[in-house]
């Protein structure tokens, strides 16, 4: 059973799943379901990172974006150790407490590395992908990830971090600056993204490591991966491998876009996610 709550501040409606209390945001009718998986970064949340995706599908689709554990409105516990198996199994628990046996993902950055490990892993619950901005296999932290461990809490310090982002840096509009510091100041958000993060090296390069090639070679979902040509967050060698790599993908790339595909290209993005998901 779920309860709805006042969506304005990121509170959508409530589930448990995974012995989580589960804020997600429902919206559409009877259609398709598509459950919409969110990136990292400060003051990141399904609402934030969705909240113009959303009714954008939603005349054709069920569109359901949970806030994953560690952020959001999701519930917190201290002793939770997070990683790609809870993330996975709370995703899986918590289509279950839905009731919906299938469904496709759309993964943004960290939200398509947990499609792509929850579809390596169920595949049977799934029935499409799409991915934009997502990692695989080894690569050297970029400035915009080390930004998001960097972040303490402050309007200046987010539009800072945010900067690395976009491409053109209009997109980074007060409206959402401050829907990410408001998020940001949620009990434990910055804590909860520094256990999803690896500490940055002092010195040098630090390493770190998206799905490997080999996995995402056995997922055989149909998958649209959507890459900008110039995300200085995740390069877009990452889109590129994982068109090559996995049997049944698609690859666009757009040109003069940044991390954020949904929000730079955005009818572009709805356009070809729309086509993609009703084939």
């Amino acid at each position: 059973m779920s309860v709805d709550l006042d969506r304005r501040s990121g509170r959508g409606k409530r589930v448990m799943a995974f012995e989580l209390d589960t804020n997600f945001h429902d919206s559409g009718g009877d259609g398709p379901v598509v459950v919409l998986l969110h990136g990292s970064g400060p003051g990141v949340s399904a609402w934030t990172n969705w909240k113009w995706v959303i009714p954008a599908l939603a005349d054709r689709f069920r569109v359901i974006a949970p806030d994953l554990p560690g952020f959001g409105y999701t519930e917190r516990k201290p002793d939770l150790h997070y990683d790609m198996k809870l993330w996975s199994r709370h995703l899986i628990a918590f289509l279950d407490a839905l009731d919906l046996p299938r469904a496709s993902l759309i993964g943004n950055s960290f939200g398509g590395s947990l499609a792509l490990a929850a579809a390596a892993r169920f595949p049977e619950r799934f029935e499409r992908m799409v991915l934009m901005g997502t990692p695989c296999d080894k690569f050297m932290m970029t400035p915009g990830l080390r930004a998001g461990w960097d972040y303490a809490p402050s309007r200046e310090a987010m539009r800072a971090a945010l900067s690395h982002f976009p491409y053109d840096p209009a997109a980074i509009t007060d409206e959402l600056v401050e829907d990410r510091y408001q998020a940001s100041l949620i009990a434990g958000a910055q804590e909860g993204l520094r256990k999803l993060l690896v500490e940055p090296n002092p010195e040098g390069d630090t390493p770190l490591s998206g799905m490997p090639e080999h996995v995402v070679a056995g997922i055989e979902l149909p998958t649209l991966v959507l890459h900008g040509r110039e995300d200085r967050v995740i390069p877009a060698e990452m889109g590129l491998k994982l068109g090559r790599a996995m049997p049944n993908a698609q690859f666009h790339m757009f040109g003069r876009c940044g991390h954020w595909v949904q929000a730079e290209r955005h009818d572009d993005f709805v356009a070809l996610t729309r086509n993609f998901l009703q084939v």
